[in-house]
Order: structure tokens, then C-alpha cells, then sequence
């Protein structure tokens, strides 16, 4: 057997692979969605705050990153909500592998959605940018605070979820072995650039990010929420 009919094989060592036409577009709207636009959103927010050739502090508050994590989390979570609408009653006659990997799922599409409705409401920026000086980002209020904690913590956590989550799927529907490969590799890519970002210092504070590093600014004298987040000096 050559590399090319061990690759088409599915996981099992099956001879034959079948799948229905819904599960086929379900699974590749979570992958899109999950795998590749949701992850890439995560480090966007995470690794681009400050772009390599920005002159920082002189260029301050370089909404690239905002954009792009915005439209990529919201394209991720709509290709994730098609991918659930099309497994909607579905579930009979689902082995308990499935049925793990559905609630699994829709676990993940609640938390996917709830993201979204508490990142709306993190309140108001301010600053010396802004219309008003006040604000919750710049004055880092506790309302700001918690919603850091959790936006982050539960942001990565999905992600991570994401990935179990897609393995079990793959598993439940025998998948073809180049497709477990192909996601296995693509994971490890995104490992590899987020370790080569952190190495670089590349996660720096969204405050310091937006205002700069002097210390009048109220948000200065607060610790950074999160790990592994850098505060550079001017």
C-alpha cells in the first residue's frame, strides 16, 4: 500500500468510508470556524497589539489588531453556528462517542456565543483620545477588570476545548487519516508561532498598547491581567 491509500484510509483502517452530506458540511464549518478562524483571532489579540515596525510610544492605540480579531472571531462563530444548526436533530440513534462529542459541542456554541454577548458589554474606553477622559478601559474599573479575567480566561479555554473537541469528531466519523494529519500539523504550526511570539515579547499590554507607558495613566499602576504579559519601557 503506498503513502497516498494509507492517507485516504479512514482512521479505523476501513475499507470504506461514508458520511452523510450534512455531517461533511457540519464538520467543515466547526473546523473553519474552531481550527483555523477563532485560534487565529486569539493570537492576533494576543501577539499584534503593536505592530513590529510601529513606533511605539510615538504610534499608540493601532487598531489593526482590533479589526482583525473582531472580524475573525465574529466569522468564526458564524460558520460555528451554521456548522450547529445543521446537526439539529441529528442526534438519534448516535453512539455515546457522539452524543459526547455533541454536547461537548454545543457546550462550545454556547460559550462561542456568550463571548460574544459579554465582549459587548465591556464597557466604555476613554482616555485622552477619547470624547471622555473617564472611561472603564482607561480607568480600569473593577466592571473593566473582571471582564478581562474572564473574556481572556474563557476565550483560551475554548480554544483549547476546540481541539478535543474536533478530535472526537474526527473519530466519530472515521475520518480519512490525512485529514487528522492535516489538522495535527496546522495545531502545531499555531503552537510553534504562538512560542516564537511570546519568545519575542510580542505580547505587550493592551494598555500600555493604547496610552503609552507613562504612569499618570490610572491603568499603569495596575498589575497586568493575564500571564506572560509584557510592559515595555519607552
Amino acid at each position: 500500500m503506498g503513502l497516498l491509500d494509507w492517507l485516504l484510509l479512514p482512521l479505523s483502517g476501513s475499507a470504506q468510508h461514508h458520511i452523510e452530506p450534512w455531517a461533511y458540511w457540519h464538520a467543515r464549518s466547526m473546523v473553519l470556524g474552531w481550527c483555523v478562524l477563532l485560534p487565529l483571532g486569539a493570537l492576533v489579540a494576543r501577539y499584534f497589539k503593536v505592530l513590529p515596525r510601529q513606533r511605539w510610544p510615538q504610534q499608540l492605540d493601532n487598531k489593526l489588531w482590533w479589526h482583525a480579531h473582531r472580524a475573525l472571531q465574529w466569522a468564526g462563530v458564524l460558520l460555528m453556528s451554521v456548522g450547529a444548526a445543521l446537526a439539529v436533530g441529528r442526534a438519534a440513534g448516535a453512539s455515546p462517542a457522539a452524543q459526547l462529542h455533541g454536547s461537548l459541542g454545543w457546550a462550545l456554541v454556547a460559550l462561542g456565543w456568550l463571548q460574544v454577548v459579554y465582549g459587548l458589554g465591556r464597557g466604555s474606553k476613554g482616555g485622552p483620545t477619547d470624547v471622555h477622559l473617564r472611561g472603564d478601559h482607561y480607568d480600569m474599573t473593577p466592571s473593566r477588570r473582571r471582564f478581562e479575567r474572564i473574556h481572556k480566561g474563557l476565550g483560551w479555554l475554548a480554544v483549547l476545548a476546540a481541539l478535543v473537541v474536533a478530535v472526537l469528531g474526527l473519530l466519530v466519523a472515521d475520518a480519512p487519516r490525512w485529514m487528522a494529519l492535516a489538522l495535527a500539523i496546522w495545531w502545531l504550526l499555531l503552537a510553534a508561532l504562538a512560542w516564537r511570539l511570546q519568545r519575542q515579547g510580542r505580547c505587550i499590554d493592551t494598555y500600555q498598547a493604547i496610552w503609552g507607558p507613562d504612569p499618570r495613566h490610572p491603568g499603569n499602576r495596575i498589575k497586568p491581567i493575564g500571564w506572560g504579559i509584557r510592559r515595555p519601557q519607552a
